[in-house]
């Protein structure tokens, strides 16, 4: 697609994403400029596909239909998992109405107070809450903390009532996949269908009690409870309301329970999952990203994910090695949730291997990713982990047996996935309670980085970073030198702040 071409298919993408007249909202996009055209393009291919997914929608506590993320092209909802990672990859940076408008259409009104919609794909919901406090930081929006604290507070109460086991301090229910094709043999038998959440109808001698029934206990999954318990105490305190002793208790009971059972000290890496049936030692990229980006490994156990979690030619793969029942002859095919390449979860990885000062591990899913994405002049929703091509995966399909998917086109998280890598890898952008701090992490091939337009809360920061690398030499925001680890405060007497950091 020739630049004028594209143009054109961005703003017309804009154009059918606005809603109906009288329904308004604003985007805010930064603008980026490198030195490698091809992140360059790569980047307005994400910002078009993030807005040519907006659209009209009405469920949870929206009383109106009004304009939300769709999870993607062929998708005509919202899901749990999308609006929260959505959020918290930069799109409520991007458009701050729809990004809260998305997160609100995923809460209901129950007895106890507003909760998260979990349904059948209940497990990870609870990344709601990471979701909605990132959007807080991006905005200061105080109203929408206020239903967030209250959402945190009474879906993980119920979630401790119906999915947390005593015995080993874990929480039940699977990793990120809703499919079967992501989980070992003795959770393969739902009757023939796709979703792992038919599994408790089709064995009913081996279901959990309370709860949903699917026994698992997955890294990712407890992960995000993790952060969602350190986070209570976060939103309390920005409150200004008191902050309950259990919390920080309840935090660290799991981050213990977390290492004892999932840590895997042979194989230097963290299980995917644990449970009656056995544990898988299987690699679980998201998890493996949880795990770094919330600290729940110490520095010796991080250092040897980095360098132990396997990264395959196009990627940093969901869950590997292939699944038995996914392999056919000649190695080149893979589980629709097992052995593939997610962007979502490419954007995960890389933000933790920059974050933790591994460029090379960086700049591998963010050029392959930016690749993809200009090849095929959108963002997919899944790619084959060896050749780089679309490829949706085996997986069981309602009385077919087990069949080759299609790959969803012009996923939102996986376009805001390349987003996340933009903002919080190449600009380094780090946002708290207290303000703002950049610490790029430049891989090799790129050599200066502008990030203009950038609209935090009040203040609009333009970035320039130069030289390549992960270790921040000097930085200055308006010419004044900074600490490495200070802030520019969200109460900064100027609206626009210039940020020059050189990294090296």
């Amino acid at each position: 697609m020739t630049v004028a071409r594209y143009r054109v298919w961005v703003l017309a993408s804009f154009l059918l994403a606005l809603p109906a007249a009288g329904t308004t909202y604003t985007v805010r996009t930064p603008w980026l400029k490198t030195s490698h055209p091809d992140l360059n393009n790569a980047y307005r291919i994400a910002i078009g596909d993030l807005l040519g997914n907006v659209s009209l929608f009405q469920a949870g506590l929206l009383e109106e239909p009004a304009p939300v993320f769709l999870a993607g092209q062929g998708y005509r909802t919202p899901w749990t998992r999308d609006a929260a990672i959505n959020a918290w990859n930069g799109a409520s940076i991007v458009a701050p109405a729809v990004a809260r408008n998305t997160l609100r259409s995923v809460v209901a009104r129950y007895p106890e107070g507003p909760r998260i919609i979990g349904e059948d794909q209940y497990w990870d919901a609870v990344v709601w809450v990471t979701g909605a406090w990132r959007h807080y930081l991006y905005t200061g929006d105080r109203e929408f903390l206020q239903l967030a604290f209250r959402v945190a507070r009474n879906s993980l109460r119920y979630y401790e009532e119906t999915e947390y086991d005593e015995a080993d301090g874990l929480f039940r229910g699977p990793g990120w996949s809703d499919g079967v094709a992501g989980y070992p043999d003795a959770y393969a038998n739902a009757g023939g269908h796709s979703g792992i959440n038919r599994w408790p109808e089709f064995n009913p001698d081996r279901i959990s009690r309370p709860g949903f029934g699917i026994p698992m206990k997955a890294l990712s999954t407890n992960s995000l409870y993790y952060q969602a318990y350190r986070l209570l105490p976060k939103m309390a305190a920005e409150l200004g309301v008191p902050e309950e002793a259990a919390w920080a208790r309840k935090a660290e009971r799991l981050r213990q329970a977390i290492q004892r059972h999932f840590w895997n000290v042979e194989a230097g890496h963290y299980r995917f999952l644990t449970g009656p049936f056995g544990a898988s030692d299987h690699q679980e990229a998201l998890g493996h990203a949880y795990v770094l980006l919330f600290g729940i490994a110490d520095e010796d156990q991080a250092r040897s994910v980095l360098a132990r979690q396997h990264v395959a030619p196009a990627g940093v793969p969901c869950l590997w090695p292939n699944l038995e029942r996914y392999q056919r002859p000649g190695g080149m095919s893979f589980g629709r949730h097992a052995g593939t390449v997610w962007p979502q979860i490419q954007g995960m990885w890389a933000h933790a291997a920059a974050l933790h000062g591994r460029a090379a591990l960086f700049g591998h899913e963010l050029f392959h990713l930016a690749a993809h994405a200009l090849r095929d002049s959108h963002f997919a929703e899944i790619y084959h982990p060896l050749t780089g091509e679309i490829y949706g995966g085996l997986q069981e399909r309602d009385g077919q047996g087990i069949v080759l998917w299609q790959a969803q086109p012009r996923q939102t998280w996986a376009a805001t996935a390349y987003l996340r890598m933009v903002l919080f890898g190449l600009a380094g952008l780090r946002v708290a309670p207290e303000g703002v701090r950049f610490a790029p992490c430049v891989p090799e091939g790129v050599s200066r980085v502008e990030v203009t337009g950038l609209h935090l809360r009040d203040i609009v920061f333009s970035v320039t970073v130069s030289g390549t690398g992960c270790q921040v030499r000097e930085w200055r925001a308006d010419g004044a030198r900074l600490e490495p680890g200070g802030v520019i405060p969200w109460d900064a007497p100027r609206r626009r702040v210039a940020v020059t950091v050189t990294v090296e």
